[in-house]
């Protein structure tokens, strides 16, 4: 009889520790899904473009003036400085958007090297005006008709031209961004209709970086001399895969 009870009390410890096993392995194998579920992502990126005006003009204006009369040569940069603000302001720019900066004066004499012919024009000096404003349209009439100047004698130095720029990024941040996202979700849409799959929510997004350049059709030369912009961002995000 302690025979028989010994049998049965080992074959119900042998049940328990079946069953212990049964239960660990479905919470093992539950664990394994759950974590290939979380591994199971796509990672897309999304385009978002929006052409805009430039908004600000940013015009340097270098007069310069030689000769060996420091007096002289001052004289003639104050009457370029002049001419070119009547010129400017005849072209209706406002007065107030007109700054000039100091005179810069070089002394070819004072040079650890001289050039060539130094004598003759000793001093040379320059002075340039910036004009600031969002008058656009006034600044590039401005500038195509700025050598207008030399026939009154005004020597200019050659800046470059106007520059542009576009401050209104902030207005418009918010709807390229939902536009860069929706963007994701239909490339992590397409992906996932060929691997037989749903997108899930949003794992990881990373918003991009905005650049502003000129647009394809403006005219050549840098990016801030176009008047027309483009507003690039491309966002990286990851999405859930779902069967």
């Amino acid at each position: 009889m302690p025979d028989q009870l010994r049998d049965i009390a080992m074959l119900l410890a042998a049940i328990v520790v079946a069953i212990g096993v049964a239960v660990a392995g479905k919470f093992i194998g539950d664990g394994f899904r759950d974590g290939r579920a979380e591994d199971r992502y796509v990672t897309v990126k999304g385009l978002a473009e929006r052409d805009v005006r430039a908004d600000l003009a940013i015009w340097p204006v270098r007069v310069t003036a030689a000769g060996n009369n420091l007096g002289a040569a001052q004289a003639r940069i104050d009457r370029s400085v002049d001419a070119l603000t009547v010129f400017l302001v005849g072209e209706g720019l406002a007065k107030n958007a007109i700054t000039p900066g100091r005179v810069e004066v070089t002394d070819l004499l004072a040079q650890s090297y001289r050039p060539e012919g130094a004598e003759k024009a000793r001093y040379i000096l320059a002075q340039t005006v910036v004009v600031r404003t969002t008058e656009i349209d006034k600044v590039a009439a401005a500038s195509a008709r700025i050598g207008e100047l030399v026939k009154l004698d005004v020597a200019l130095a050659d800046t470059g031209g106007p520059t542009y720029a576009f401050t209104g990024l902030n207005a418009i941040k918010p709807e390229m961004i939902a536009e860069a996202t929706k963007s994701a979700r239909e490339g992590a849409e397409r992906f996932a209709a060929d691997s037989n799959s749903r997108v899930g929510a949003i794992r990881r997004a990373n918003q991009g970086v905005f650049t502003i350049g000129g647009t394809v059709d403006a005219a050549i030369g840098s990016p801030e001399s176009s008047i027309d912009k483009r507003v690039r961002v491309v966002s990286t995000l990851q999405f859930y895969l779902e069967d």
